[in-house]
Formats: C-alpha cells, sequence, structure tokens
C-alpha cells in the first residue's frame, strides 16, 4: 500500500496533513474524483478554480482534479473557498 494526500488548491494550497493508503495511484485519483464532486454539491464554495492535488508520499503530485471542470476551461473565478472538507478513511 503507498500513502496519498489530498490537498485542496484555490489560488494557496490547503496542505492536507491526514494520510490514506491506496493499493495504487488508481485508487487514489479515483479518490480525489469522488471528493471532488462532494464539493461540487457543496452550496458554501464559491471559488470555481478550486482543485483537488493527489501528492504521493515522496511529495510528488500525482493528479489535480478539478471541482468545477467546466469553470477552469471558460477560466472563470469567483473567489477563494472558505470550507474544508473532511477527507474519509478508506
Amino acid at each position: 500500500m503507498r500513502t496519498y494526500y489530498f490537498d485542496l488548491k484555490d489560488g494557496v494550497p490547503t496542505r492536507d496533513r491526514r494520510e490514506i493508503e491506496f493499493a495504487s495511484a488508481a485508487g487514489a485519483i479515483e479518490h480525489s474524483k469522488e471528493l471532488a464532486e462532494r464539493l461540487r454539491n457543496d452550496p458554501r464554495l464559491q471559488d470555481r478554480a478550486l482543485a483537488v492535488i493527489v501528492i504521493d508520499e515522496s511529495g510528488a503530485e500525482v493528479h489535480r482534479e478539478a471541482v468545477y471542470p467546466d469553470a477552469e476551461k471558460s477560466g472563470v473565478t469567483f473567489g477563494k473557498s472558505t470550507v474544508l472538507m473532511k477527507r474519509d478513511r478508506r
């Protein structure tokens, strides 16, 4: 099992201090997609540039998942988000 972290980025990264283990990067990437979907459905979030960044145990970025993929394509931003999410353990 490998250790992964899920940072949030909306201009300045919010570092994830909790680690989650997955058998592969594919599992961690799938988890980031689930996190992004939960964040997308949170009405308190306002930053359309918000992304979930998957970081492996060596500190390398493995994947970047846009919370609002349509807004990212259009380059629209509406300000910083103020909500930190609780991360599920697997």
